[in-house]
């Protein structure tokens, strides 16, 4: 599983380059450029998001368990951002901060890969301050009763384990309605040049209410 971790960090950004030319890269660029003011990004992974940030937020707090995109990410970090940066070993179920601490949190495509997504947005929802924004990008689970369901169905077991614990059948929205975040902006939409199985996607701003 190391192995496989240090594999994924290492060739995460190659692997994610025509995705990113044909679409997503955009997607980040227009959705962050909401953050305002203390920001936390969990899963921060290789640090993708780092040139979409606006110059004007005043923190910005970089959430990563694995050693090895922390080490990649470490690599994209300037010392020339016009707001401090911190980057932390930590999981998105267990946030070492108090509640209220975030103005905004930034999540893009990690949801599909954490344990527990009910913990993970329970604590999202306790450190982000009332009315604060929950920028996200997430690949979910396809239309019910199609055919790229069943495939999701069945091929989520072995997906799995070769995706560092991706899940494609998630139900993303509904589980942040359920966490207690009101839906401000949602898009749905297939993202290009990735696998058939994880183009369904949605992106937007969830505020806690």
């Amino acid at each position: 599983m190391s192995i496989l971790s240090w594999l994924t960090a290492k060739y995460y950004d190659k692997i994610m380059q025509d995705a990113e030319t044909k679409g997503l890269k955009e997607w980040r660029t227009q959705l962050l450029r909401h953050a305002t003011g203390t920001v936390l990004e969990i899963g921060a992974g290789t640090g993708s998001n780092l040139e979409c940030y606006p110059q004007t937020i005043k923190k910005l707090v970089l959430l990563e368990p694995s050693p090895h995109m922390r080490q990649q990410l470490t690599l994209k970090l300037s010392a020339n951002n016009a707001y401090p940066i911190e980057l932390l070993d930590g999981k998105a179920e267990s946030i070492p901060f108090p509640d209220a601490t975030f103005d905004a949190i930034v999540c893009t495509l990690v949801l599909c890969s954490v344990k527990n997504m009910g913990k993970a947005l329970s604590e999202l929802h306790r450190v982000l301050a009332p009315e604060g924004k929950l920028i996200f990008i997430e690949h979910v689970a396809a239309a019910k009763h199609t055919t790229r369901f069943k495939w999701q169905k069945m091929v989520e077991p072995v997906w799995k384990r070769m995706a560092s614990g991706c899940h494609v059948t998630r139900q993303t929205e509904a589980a942040l309605v359920q966490a207690g975040f009101m839906i401000e902006d949602i898009a749905r939409q297939s993202m290009r040049g990735v696998p058939s199985l994880v183009r369904p996607t949605i992106r937007g701003i969830a505020i806690k209410c």
